[in-house]
């Protein structure tokens, strides 16, 4: 039920990449303050009852774009060849983003259906970004259609070349050969013209090669760099 209803299994795996993850972390419910100062501080705290909380994540990448024939217009039910019916019944909010920014000025060249009842604007890595949001625990959600299929589309053809350059993306590629000269070289790009940002690199390591961490070198605009 719910957003689960779009994990089809041979639909996730023939993607152009998909990762999965599990976040478990402990949170302190209840805190005890003791050693209070007259100035309303203080001096130490601890923790009496700790909660877990569980985070399951879930990132696909579909390449809708080479397998559109060059167009940029996506569906749900083209992507997942599903869509959605009804909310989860166990769940306190469901929601469906999706980014309508719009490249230029001009608003009117992309197109999404059916209309959001609700619009979400959000700083995202130095850029103004608005969504479209799709509530599935609205009631007036599925009135007028038994399922919800997002699509959007582009009003006129747009350049099969021109693809917007991400703000933040990287390249690998495995070099040399055996323990001696074999190694693996990642290459992170930042786009904007003046921000940095903070990088959280996760390597999947090919089975046939033999990493040492002591051999780790970052190298940012030619000077070294001492990762944390």
């Amino acid at each position: 039920a719910g957003l689960a209803v779009l994990l089809k299994a041979e639909r996730l795996f023939h993607s152009s990449y998909h990762s999965q993850a599990v976040h478990i972390r402990p949170i302190c419910r209840v805190i005890h303050r003791f050693a209070q100062f007259p100035c309303g501080g203080f001096h130490d705290a601890s923790c009496l009852a700790v909660s877990w909380e569980l985070r399951q994540t879930l990132t696909v990448v579909f390449d809708t774009f080479s397998s559109g024939q060059g167009k940029k217009d996506w569906s749900l039910f083209k992507m997942f060849s599903r869509t959605l019916t009804d909310a989860c019944p166990l769940a306190s909010q469901s929601k469906v983003y999706v980014d309508i920014s719009p490249k230029s000025k001009e608003k009117e060249l992309l197109e999404v259906t059916p209309a959001p009842a609700s619009v979400h604007e959000a700083i995202v890595q130095g850029d103004k970004r608005t969504y479209a949001v799709y509530d599935l625990l609205s009631p007036s959600l599925f009135n007028t259609s038994r399922s919800l299929n997002v699509q959007l589309k582009w009003k006129r053809p747009q350049d099969s070349s021109e693809l917007p350059t991400p703000v933040l993306h990287a390249q690998r590629y495995v070099s040399g050969y055996g323990l001696q000269t074999g190694e693996i070289s990642t290459l992170i790009y930042n786009t904007h013209p003046y921000r940095a940002f903070p990088v959280i690199l996760l390597e999947t390591v090919p089975w046939y090669l033999r990493l040492y961490v002591h051999t780790l070198t970052i190298i940012t605009k030619g000077k070294e760099n001492k990762p944390s």
